[in-house]
């Protein structure tokens, strides 16, 4: 993975949180920026669990056990997705490497209830992260955000939420490898 601050995020660019931000919404998150234009940027925070589950959210699906993880501080009540592997949907966009967002939703629900998605390829997420026009760009600026354009998802779907943050860190080599051990609160070190 690579870092470069200097770009601007793309779509399918990762933001990894700097160590010390207290914004409790972001503390330790890996957004996945799904779209970044002149409107502004929208992502999903990938390492932030919620405690509802997607049976739970849409009664068509109420016989599936899926975790549904907190997307952002926006519209928590909105639904938002992803997958991987090859484009399943209609109107899914691609983010990565076999890597897509959102979809034909009616086509998601049929497809699910028929057992043909890997529960292990796919995360749901309520609301999500957004920014206006500018705003992530000073974020970055003032160094609250790390930008990897990795995205790799073998670390994005496979790894647990708590160790996502450290383990892209630490793949990101040199500086970023030290960040990965900071404690939460430096005082208690």
């Amino acid at each position: 993975m690579k870092e470069n601050s200097k770009v601007d995020p793309k779509s399918g660019h990762l933001l990894i949180s700097e160590p010390f931000l207290q914004d409790e919404n972001f503390v330790r998150s890996v957004v996945l920026l799904c779209e970044n234009n002149e409107n502004g940027a929208f992502g999903l925070v990938l390492n932030k669990l919620s405690i509802l589950k997607l049976g739970e959210l849409i009664d068509d699906l109420s016989f599936l056990d899926c975790d549904v993880y907190v997307g952002g501080p926006v519209e928590q009540n909105t639904l938002h997705f992803i997958y991987y592997g090859d484009k399943i949907l209609e109107d899914s966009i691609k983010v990565g490497d076999q890597l897509w967002w959102g979809g034909n939703f009616v086509q998601l629900v049929s497809k699910l209830r028929l057992s043909e998605i890997d529960l292990d390829k796919i995360r749901f997420f309520i609301g999500y992260s957004g920014w206006s026009e500018g705003q992530l760009e000073n974020e970055i600026e003032e160094k609250t955000w790390i930008v990897s354009d990795s995205t790799d998802t073998n670390y994005i779907l496979g790894s647990s939420p708590e160790e996502l943050w450290r383990i892209i860190l630490k793949n990101m080599g040199g500086e970023y490898q030290v960040l990965a051990n900071y404690p939460i609160d430096p005082r208690l070190n």
